[in-house]
C-alpha cells in the first residue's frame, strides 16, 4: 500500500480545505440527475421547475452532499475516511449558470482512546448568492504517524 497522502499529525485547527469549483451545467444536472436516479423534473427542466417557484433547475440533494464528499476527499486522501455527515441545509437553489464552490476548515483535533486520529471539518457551499448549502461538519479519521507500518 502506498504512503498516506495526508495524516493527522499534520493537520491543524483553522486550516483551510482548497476551494473546489462545481460549474453547473445542463449536462451536468441531467447526469447527476440520472445518476442517483432522481427523475424528478425540477432537477433538469426549466420549465418545469419555473413553474414550483424556483428560479430555473437546480442541483439536488445527492449531487451537493457529493461535491461535500469529493473536496473532503481530496484533503483526507484515500488513506482517510469519511465517518459522518451532518448539518447538511440547502439555504438557497444551486441552478444551471451557477458554479457552486465547496469550502472548509479544521475546526477541531483529537485522537480517541485507541489512538485513531479525528478531524472535524467544517463546510459549506457558496453559490454567487452568498452560502448556499450548509455549514455542516464532516467527520472523519485519518492515519496518524505513530500507526504507519514500518518499512522493513
Amino acid at each position: 500500500m502506498s504512503e498516506p497522502r495526508r495524516l493527522w499529525d499534520d493537520l491543524a485547527v483553522g486550516q483551510a480545505l482548497a476551494p473546489l469549483s462545481f460549474p453547473l451545467t445542463t449536462y451536468r444536472l441531467v447526469v447527476a440527475a440520472a445518476g442517483n436516479r432522481d427523475f424528478n423534473p425540477i432537477h433538469h427542466n426549466a420549465a418545469v421547475a419555473r413553474s414550483t417557484g424556483a428560479p430555473d433547475m437546480y442541483a439536488n440533494n445527492i449531487f451537493l452532499q457529493g461535491m461535500w464528499e469529493r473536496s473532503v476527499r481530496d484533503f483526507i486522501g484515500l488513506h482517510g475516511r469519511i465517518r459522518r455527515l451532518s448539518g447538511f441545509r440547502m439555504r438557497s437553489f444551486n441552478v444551471v449558470g451557477d458554479t457552486v464552490v465547496v469550502k472548509g476548515e479544521v475546526a477541531t483535533l483529537w485522537r480517541d482512546e485507541a489512538g485513531d486520529g479525528w478531524v472535524d471539518i467544517r463546510i459549506w457551499s457558496e453559490n454567487r448568492h452568498g452560502v448556499s448549502v450548509g455549514p455542516g461538519n464532516i467527520l472523519a479519521t485519518l492515519p496518524t504517524r505513530a500507526r504507519l507500518p514500518s518499512k522493513a
